[in-house]
Order: structure tokens, then C-alpha cells, then sequence
């Protein structure tokens, strides 16, 4: 049988990483469900750093999953270079390796479910951050994708 520590990959956090605000998600240690964290409200890059690097110790995150925000054509925009600094700034800061996932329609897909849902305007727009890092990381673990 094989030993349990091979089976556990440990937990990604995924970001959906805006200017005022950062969606985060959390992985069950086996990569096999996604849970959506509280939003965190953006202050400044060390603040922004140091609030990530506390739930990434906390939870044992062994992988850093951001959102890519890529043109419906592919291409790379401002926001995408914008992304990747921070991302790049986050694993440095936090010594945990980081993976780029195309991010293409998930707040769609957010805005869609929260719609159908029937809640409100106001607390739709709370919750779409969250959402998005919950469907970008379902998106990479219904991929398979290893890490």
C-alpha cells in the first residue's frame, strides 16, 4: 500500500489578483477541492505581501496558482505584465513555487453563477472575487494538471 505522505501534493492557493481587491482560493490537500477564502481588501504591495505569506504558512500552501489574465485572442496585455510582477514578487517573498493559469472567462462565468443565484447586486459584487479564484483553481485541478 502505498505511504499516505506520497499521495498528499498539499494545498494551491489560487489569486485572482485586481487593483482594489484579491480572490483567493484554497485546495483540500489532495487537489481534490476548492474553497473559497475571504477576499483581501488591497492596501499596499508589503501589506498585500505579508497577508498572503500568512495564510500560505498557515495553510500549508505548497503552490502559488495565479490567474492569467490573458485577451480572448491569447495575447498578452498591460494587465498581464502588471500580474506577473506581483505573482513573481509573492513567490519570491514566500519561497513557494508559482503557476500562471489562464484566468479567460472565469469572472464570466462568476458573474453568471452569482446572477442565476438570485442574490443581490451589492453582495454579488462582494462575492465575484472569491468566486473567480474558486473557478480559476477548479479549472486547474479538473485539468489534472501536476504540481
Amino acid at each position: 500500500m502505498e505511504d499516505q505522505k506520497n499521495t498528499l501534493k498539499g494545498r494551491i492557493l489560487a489569486l485572482d489578483l485586481g487593483k482594489k481587491r484579491i480572490g483567493l482560493a484554497l485546495s483540500d490537500p489532495l487537489g481534490i477541492t476548492a474553497q473559497g477564502l475571504a477576499t483581501l481588501e488591497r492596501t499596499n504591495i508589503r501589506e498585500d505581501m505579508a497577508a498572503i505569506a500568512h495564510i500560505v504558512r498557515e495553510r500549508e500552501v505548497t503552490l502559488l496558482l495565479m490567474g492569467n489574465p490573458l485577451h480572448m485572442s491569447g495575447d498578452e496585455g498591460r494587465q498581464t505584465a502588471y500580474v506577473h510582477e506581483f505573482a513573481e514578487r509573492l513567490a519570491e517573498h514566500t519561497g513557494v513555487p508559482l503557476k500562471y493559469w489562464d484566468e479567460r472567462l472565469t469572472t464570466v462565468e462568476a458573474h453568471r453563477v452569482l446572477r442565476s443565484s438570485g442574490i443581490g447586486i451589492e453582495k454579488r459584487a462582494r462575492a465575484i472575487d472569491k468566486l473567480s479564484a474558486v473557478i480559476l483553481l477548479e479549472s486547474y485541478l479538473d485539468s489534472g494538471a501536476e504540481w
